[in-house]
């Protein structure tokens, strides 16, 4: 149960499992098969500059900014990196039911990865397009990898996506909205002026957007 708005809740569930399956024992068969899924489902964070023997140290980075799906990942295209100011620095790879990324090492725009780009005027500005699905159990990976290669203080976090308007939770009809529509969700930290209005209960952010 949930203890304030906006809090992360994952539900238990045992939708499949039968007690035939729950008492079934592992065989070395069954373990090697998951240890190679596990690998598989592994997540990859490709710096450039981790290239120059400088992988242990943290990026200095003062805001980054996290685009999540493909309309969000649209948007900073048409609107922030459609011109010669950024330099793409960094590449996410990983597979699961909904993605395959390809296995080579050079970072190409795709839909398949999810790229990261640096303003080349201000190198501590840097910005994510992630396009491709991210699993529920590789959000906490993916969080882990990206954000463990920052510096954490001082690091302002925005992160943007979308959801359908049937799914908008509202007193009046979803028929009369306007469309698109732009809400916000805050931490206590962020002390500056919020550029729309913010979310209404019972409404809540889902998947890696959460996470």
């Amino acid at each position: 149960m949930a203890t304030f708005f906006g809090e992360v809740v994952v539900a238990p569930s045992r939708a499949g499992l039968d007690e035939e399956e729950e008492a079934r024992e592992e065989t070395p068969e069954d373990r090697e098969i998951r240890r190679e899924i596990e690998k598989k489902r592994e997540i990859d964070v490709l710096w450039t500059w981790q290239a120059g023997g400088c992988a242990q140290e943290p990026l200095v980075c003062s805001r980054f900014i996290v685009a999540i799906g493909r309309n969000a990942a649209a948007f900073l295209s048409s609107f922030i990196l459609d011109s010669v100011c950024w330099e793409v620095v960094g590449v996410v790879k990983l597979w699961n039911e909904w993605c395959r990324t390809s296995s080579t090492t050079n970072v190409l725009p795709t839909d398949s990865f999810c790229l990261f780009y640096r303003l080349i005027s201000d190198p501590t500005v840097l910005l994510c397009q992630c396009s491709c699905y991210v699993a529920e159990d590789q959000q906490f990976q993916w969080l882990e990898k990206v954000f463990g290669s920052m510096q954490k203080k001082g690091l302002q976090v925005t992160i943007l996506s979308t959801c359908p308007v049937a799914d908008y939770k509202t007193q009046e009809s979803t028929l009369t909205l306007v469309s698109p529509f732009l809400k916000a969700l805050k931490t206590k930290e962020f002390q500056d002026k919020v550029c729309c209005p913010l979310l209404e209960q019972p409404n809540i952010v889902r998947d890696l957007p959460a996470a």
